[in-house]
């Protein structure tokens, strides 16, 4: 797609950020940010560590955020890879203990590279000038703060793409709060409805709680997913949910929830890429060590037929 067009396309449905810059809101959500660092409760682990001084408990994240890799990616929904990819900006650690997790040398790594504000508002700018549609953060939730200090710094650099927050769901209220009018779309992956699992398999068994409170807090921000004149999404809720082998009554719940609690218009991905990787790959979690079954697949589709939320072919 020429440079041209997706520029006419950006200037049509501008994202939200501009907004809050110019009126002076984002400054003021970079300030109160910076306080909250000093006794950490940006995430539902509320460790209250000043991570100014020292990493956080779970994340080990402290002032700056660390970035594994970032690149235009095109193995994400079609709508967020459209036809240049989507630029994805993957942060190193995770406040999630996913036993399952396909990124574990990422999300559960200490490595990576540090990153102050300057050069990932340049991480920013790569990815607009390579004609990504988007910037694309996955797994940030313990650097909320970061990016919006980095945020700041890329608006005055030209940046015009709109930001998709890419997290598991395991988001405190506070650090929602400071995304509101700064996040253009939420994608979050509901995990699991039963606590137990979750406690088991996430090491977090209040996420089911917490989940549902907060994708009705992203619906509220942006609404159902929406598509600009290409196809490509340009603000909105998408929600991810990866079916796991014997959680089928997880799935069930979770989409009847979407459907009735959220929004019946949600675009909802149910994923069956599920492998048993990291720590599932053993005897300690034999429910979950293997792949899905056909008829677990065919279940998991009925249940989303009959929750009637809409079969989007465009995810």
């Amino acid at each position: 797609m020429p440079a041209l067009s997706i520029n006419k396309i950006q200037k049509k449905y501008p994202p939200c950020y501009l907004l809050a810059h110019r009126t002076g809101k984002l400054e003021e959500k970079i300030q109160r940010g910076r306080k909250l660092l000093e006794n950490c409760r940006l995430c539902p682990r509320n460790c209250e560590i000043n991570r100014y001084e020292k990493p956080g408990k779970i994340c080990q994240i402290g002032h700056f955020a660390k970035v594994s890799n970032h690149f235009s990616h095109f193995g994400e929904e079609a709508c967020l890879t459209g036809f240049n990819g989507s630029g994805t900006i993957f942060f190193i650690s995770c406040n999630l203990r996913c036993v399952f997790c396909q990124n574990w040398d990422i999300s559960h790594s200490k490595n990576g590279r540090e990153v102050h504000p300057e050069e990932l508002a340049n991480i920013m700018m790569d990815l607009q000038d390579r004609g990504c549609h988007n910037i694309n953060f996955v797994t940030p939730s313990h650097v909320v703060v970061q990016i919006l200090e980095a945020l700041e710094i890329a608006i005055n650099l030209g940046l015009h793409l709109p930001l998709v927050y890419n997290t598991s769901a395991y988001d405190s209220e506070i650090s929602l709060e400071l995304l509101d009018g700064i996040i253009d779309i939420y994608m979050p992956d509901f995990k699991f409805w039963n606590p137990q699992s979750a406690k088991l398999f996430l090491n977090a068994q209040d996420y089911p709680e917490i989940a549902t409170r907060n994708l009705k807090n992203m619906y509220r921000q942006v609404g159902n997913l929406q598509l600009d004149d290409n196809g490509i999404a340009y603000k909105g809720l998408l929600i991810r949910h990866l079916v796991m082998p014997g959680q089928l009554n997880d799935t069930k719940h979770i989409l009847n929830f979407i459907a009735n609690e959220i929004s019946i218009e949600s675009a909802v991905n149910v994923m069956f890429q599920y492998r048993p990787e990291y720590t599932a790959n053993s005897a300690k979690f034999e429910s979950i060590n293997r792949l899905l079954t056909e008829n677990e697949r065919e279940t998991a589709l009925e249940y989303k037929t009959h929750s009637g939320l809409p079969d989007y072919s465009w995810l």
